[in-house]
């Protein structure tokens, strides 16, 4: 049947219409509805499953204690980013935005990897992730710590990693992401971020420490954030803890770290330190990751108190100690470097 001139251009028309208000409405990813899988879809398709090479779990739909790389999802703003003056061009009953532009907009392209952590735990927990970046050979690039803070019990909770980490050309995708580290401590022991302070007033953290020829070390720092004077005297107090957070037994804590070979003494007895607003102490841990007869012991966790009846917080060191069976403090001392917050790994 023959369809006369008007009813054929009002077809193409609606057609039209209907085409435009398809292509405004965008993509929706799986994750973007509630209860989702966050598998991707749409313009951030991509990240297939890698081979979890080098140690850790890589790849859309890797998991690792508790934390999985869902996928790829759009960065909040993009569209509104897409195009070279950053406006999305509106018609009434049609939306339309432009691709993005090779160099057009942040660094990281309009695509972000996204993840989720779920604590099955019965108490919040605070999670530390190290996520390492791959090229497109498998090769790492670079790390990334990401802190997820106070999930609560029995709670998933969803992030994008969405920052400098990324290739200046914006060419990664969750394939190129491995999960290489997960620590997760009771939120209520947590350490501080910079620029907080607990209700004690004092900010306890450790550093990332370092390690030569078999020798482990790793500071800890003493901030005063408060409004008043502390005073010290001695040994932090230690508590070393399993990954289910459970007491390690058959470690002897040494006082002082004349026993750890090439750790170096003290030099002195512990004396007593004074902190005024904004200053800090220091101390340390130090040991051997040396391997001999019988089974090597790792303490992925260590409760810590700058003296007895302090506030615990719990710090995640991975203390390698081989077969030593010793772990060496030292005493407080005034930390006279006035890096105090500012340090690496505050």
């Amino acid at each position: 049947m023959r369809i006369p001139p008007f009813r054929l251009s009002l077809a193409v028309s609606s057609a039209l219409v209907a085409g435009l208000l398809l292509g405004g409405c965008g993509t929706q990813t799986a994750a973007s509805g509630t209860g989702g899988g966050g598998e991707t879809q749409g313009p951030c398709a991509g990240g297939a499953a890698g081979d979890g090479g080098s140690g850790g779990a890589a790849g859309a739909g890797a998991e690792r204690d508790g934390v999985r790389v869902v996928g790829m999802v759009e960065r909040a703003g993009a569209r509104e980013s897409a195009s070279p003056s950053g406006r999305v061009s509106q018609r009434p009953g049609v939306s339309v935005t432009a691709d993005s532009l090779p160099g057009v907009g942040t660094s990281a392209g309009p695509c972000v990897v996204q993840y989720d952590v779920t604590n099955p735990g019965s108490e919040p927990f605070t999670y530390t992730i190290t996520f390492s970046l791959m090229d497109e050979q498998g090769r790492a690039m670079s790390s990334v710590e990401e802190t997820v803070a106070s999930v609560g019990a029995g709670k998933t909770v969803r992030r994008t990693l969405d920052h400098g980490g990324y290739p200046a050309d914006g060419a990664l995708d969750a394939g190129r992401v491995r999960i290489l580290d997960v620590a997760r401590v009771p939120s209520d022991e947590a350490p501080v971020p910079a620029g907080t302070c607990p209700a004690s007033g004092l900010r306890l953290t450790a550093d990332q420490g370092d390690a030569a020829m078999g020798l482990r070390v790793v500071g800890l720092h003493l901030e005063n954030c408060g409004d008043r004077t502390y005073s010290l005297e001695g040994y932090p107090v230690l508590q070393l803890l399993d990954a289910e957070h459970q007491p390690v037994d058959g470690v002897e804590i040494l006082r002082g770290t004349e026993g750890i070979p090439m750790a170096g003494g003290d030099g002195e007895a512990p004396r007593p330190v004074t902190l005024r607003p904004g200053e800090a102490a220091v101390s340390g841990l130090a040991w051997r990751n040396t391997t001999e007869f019988g089974e090597a012991v790792t303490v992925p966790y260590v409760r810590v108190r700058a003296e007895a009846g302090s506030d615990p917080v719990m710090v995640a060191p991975h203390l390698d100690l081989g077969t030593t069976g010793e772990l060496g403090v030292r005493a407080w001392r005034k930390d006279e470097s006035g890096s105090g917050a500012g340090r690496p790994g505050a």
